[in-house]
């Protein structure tokens, strides 16, 4: 479909940017950012208008993010990430194979104990409590639900649930925790720059998603931004360091993103998951946080980007994160596509298990 496409060039998304049901984004979005801002609130730019616009969904208020405006914006965070890759990144990938066998540990325990809790507690069908315990993934595991019969509202909902409580809790842990200075966005002085060099990154990030959207590879938008930045910027072909003000307006509209994914929501749909979703985050968390204390004795890396590393958030939302703190988003954005394609491969063969069984 034509909609499902990791850039969606067509008439509908492009009225959309025009709507009244995006201005409204935006609307309530800037005033929420600058109010968190104001209260020092970590993330302010993406918290501000994730918690308003998720608030104005559930009470009915009709607000949209065109998926057009949101690829933009997820190519240009990619872009961010990039300025992090160099040469000397390559002399620790080795390590990162133990760290991922880790990751393929953690996600198996994580649906097999989840998805558990949910049949005796919650009493979701097996194949939903399934699909709700995989920590992330939620885009392609909607596809692999409806394919499965599912009842994806469930599913949705579970997932939703769990990525406000992870991305507005975290950045609280990290900023009480952390001991490391916090970098927010990069703030020196920028050097005088090239725009052919800009131009050049855009262009080639976006070959390489359509080229990886049309392979069906996970998380199109980030790999294909990362693999062309950091090619380009490791071959000293192009190199481009993006306004801090501009990386706030990415964050506003990522934000506002999560929000608007509750337009089809209830208060009450969310009141009946909310107590499971919280007890099925704080077991994924808890997980999360023994891999990554188990991580950390086969690689020197702060805890804190370890943990973001096995955190069961959303891609984006979580490097966003990474990047305000300064964890290694390189690094953890490289074990969430990882976590991603293990996902899609774990979950139909646990299904396919699960149906020999029965």
């Amino acid at each position: 479909m034509q909609n499902n496409q990791a850039i969606p060039f067509n008439k509908e998304n492009f009225k959309l940017i025009f709507s009244k049901e995006f201005a409204l984004v935006i609307i309530i979005s800037v005033p929420s950012a600058i109010v968190a801002e104001f209260f020092s609130i970590p993330l302010a730019w993406f918290l501000g208008p994730m918690l308003i616009t998720s608030l104005a969904s559930l009470m009915g208020l009709k607000i949209k993010m065109p998926k057009l405006v949101l690829s933009s914006i997820l190519i240009l965070l990619g872009l961010y990430i990039g300025n992090y890759i160099d040469k000397s990144l390559f002399s620790q990938m080795h390590q990162w194979a133990w760290t991922s066998l880790i990751m393929l540990i953690y996600i198996i325990v994580s649906v097999l104990t989840v998805s558990k809790y949910l049949q005796k507690f919650s009493k979701y069908e097996r194949k939903t409590s399934i699909f709700s315990a995989a920590p992330g993934a939620l885009g392609p595991l909607m596809i692999l639900a409806e394919d499965e019969k599912t009842d994806l509202s469930q599913v949705a909902t579970s997932h939703l649930i769990r990525l406000i409580i992870i991305i507005t809790v975290f950045p609280f842990i990290v900023n009480s925790f952390y001991d490391g200075e916090i970098s927010g966005v990069i703030n020196g002085p920028i050097i005088e720059q090239g725009l052919i060099d800009l131009i050049l990154l855009v262009i080639s990030s976006i070959l390489l998603i359509l080229l990886f959207d049309k392979f069906k590879i996970p998380a199109a938008l980030l790999s294909g931004t990362l693999f062309a930045s950091g090619f380009l910027q490791i071959t000293e072909i192009a190199s481009y360091q993006l306004s801090p003000n501009i990386i706030d307006y990415c964050l506003l509209i990522l934000g506002a993103s999560v929000g608007c994914r509750f337009a089809d929501k209830t208060f009450s749909e969310i009141s009946r998951n909310a107590l499971h979703s919280f007890v099925a985050t704080f077991l994924l968390v808890v997980l999360g946080l023994i891999a990554a204390f188990i991580a950390g004795l086969f690689i020197e890396k702060n805890f804190f980007t370890l943990l973001l590393s096995y955190c069961p958030g959303g891609i984006y939302e979580v490097a966003v994160i990474a990047i305000f703190f300064d964890l290694d988003p390189e690094f953890v954005s490289f074990h969430h596509i990882i976590r991603l394609l293990l996902i899609l491969f774990i979950v139909p063969l646990i299904l396919k298990i699960i149906e020999k069984k029965t």
